[in-house]
């Protein structure tokens, strides 16, 4: 470590590590809240809000139309106790009203997501751009944090190739980042293992070989791992991709699942039903329909449960070793009894995680029994915050994470008050 005495230190009331959505939200609160502070954004890269840019195929999900807090906890793997209180400090609304305010309109789409109405994340980093800029927060690009210090209530940040900056109170906003983990840390926070949260499934199966890119609205989806007794249940839309199964429904499974995913190397059964609207008597009386209504017609031509895309439909005919020439009139009992435990029980084996490049969301990070969520403040180093993914919360996909970030960073920005 440098001798201090033999460093000009730069120095701030406030410093922020992390360029991020939570960097962001709390240096522009922290400026607004207390107009004499010193405010300084340290980011890495010569590019902060990089997250942000790509979220949302380029849109940025800025939050979920959910406006019950107890409602939108439960879309909370990791941390939904907390953000009760976290919620009712900041909310769904709250977030709204503060783009409003700033000339960015939101509008919920169908599925509930919330987009800027130009449908443009650059029209969220310019928001932020300028909101920072007129709370004199100092965007300070290409500052990599190497280590912080903190003595008697001073901290001291030191920067690769960089004079070290002094400063009164720090947050920590580096997301997933290794080194934020490492400070809190070296200050004497447990950090939980961190683990990917938020992917796809890799499958290798006959039935859903070349085609990808088909869909079906809502499915039921459970997943089991030898050896152990947890099960995971989600409905939801899903989507057959050319590494196995995506689709809010999967990722969703991944996300609550993930720490269990992690540790069978991502080893799991998946049980789909692909009609969950429908009883097995209900199924059944439709194959049995088909005899009779539809005889002479192949059955690779007909199409019974319109929800299921005509291509799967073959591949689960062909699955079922169904003769490509069979007609309705001559389908047994036994080619039903089959069809019935295909669709209500499809089972296939995950072999690996796949990759969903529109989400970056990680499972653990720093433990929330070591921070009031009244304040976001430490509870084991005065004058130490955190907000965002930094912490152990994680949120399924749909603007549940932006919505973390923007509320702990809020709680933040307002209580990092200059000491008296």
């Amino acid at each position: 470590m440098e001798n201090l005495e033999d460093v000009a230190l730069i120095e701030y009331d406030v410093a922020i590590i992390g360029g991020g959505a939570a960097g962001y939200f709390a240096a522009i609160t922290c400026g607004e809240s207390n107009p004499g502070l010193k405010v300084a954004l340290l980011e890495a890269t010569a590019r902060p809000l990089t997250k942000v840019k790509i979220s949302g195929g380029g849109r940025c999900n800025v939050t979920h139309n959910c406006m019950d807090p107890i409602l939108l906890c439960k879309n909370y793997p990791r941390g939904h106790k907390e953000l009760r209180q976290v919620f009712h400090k900041f909310h769904v609304v709250d977030t709204i009203e503060w783009f409003k305010r700033r000339g960015v309109t939101l509008r919920a789409e169908a599925d509930g997501r919330m987009f800027a109405t130009t449908n443009k994340s650059q029209t969220i980093i310019d928001c932020l751009n300028n909101a920072a800029a007129k709370a004199k927060v100092d965007l300070l690009k290409t500052h990599l944090v190497k280590s912080v210090a903190e003595n008697d209530g001073q901290f001291t940040i030191f920067l690769a190739n960089k004079p070290p900056i002094s400063c009164k109170k720090v947050l920590l906003a580096s997301g997933s980042a290794p080194i934020g983990h490492k400070i809190a840390s070296t200050m004497g926070h447990k950090v939980i293992p961190i683990v990917p949260s938020l992917f796809t499934f890799t499958i290798e199966d006959s039935r859903i070989d070349g085609i990808a890119g088909l869909s079906i609205e809502q499915v039921s989806a459970k997943l089991s791992f030898s050896n152990s007794k947890k099960k995971y249940t989600q409905t939801g839309p899903l989507l057959v991709t050319h590494w196995g199964l995506s689709g809010p429904c999967i990722l969703k499974l991944s996300a609550w699942a993930a720490r269990e995913l992690a540790e069978h190397q991502y080893q799991a059964k998946l049980e789909l039903n692909l009609l969950p609207d429908l009883t097995r008597e209900q199924i059944s009386a439709t194959l049995l329909d088909l005899k009779t209504s539809q005889s002479k017609k192949n059955i690779y031509k007909c199409l019974p449960f319109p929800k299921i895309p005509k291509r799967m439909w073959a591949k689960l005919l062909e699955h079922l070793e169904i003769p490509a020439d069979l007609s309705c009139a001559h389908l047994s009992n036994k080619h039903i009894e089959a069809f019935l435990t295909l669709l209500q029980r499809c089972t296939f084996q995950v072999s690996a995680k796949g990759e969903y490049k529109d989400e970056f969301v990680s499972c653990g990070g720093v433990s929330l029994k070591e921070v009031d969520t009244k304040t976001m403040e430490s509870k084991l180093v005065k004058g130490l915050f955190f907000a965002g993914e930094i912490l152990n919360i994680d949120g399924v996909t749909g603007g549940f994470n932006f919505q973390n970030a923007w509320s702990t960073a809020w709680i933040a920005g307002n209580n990092m008050k200059s000491s008296e």
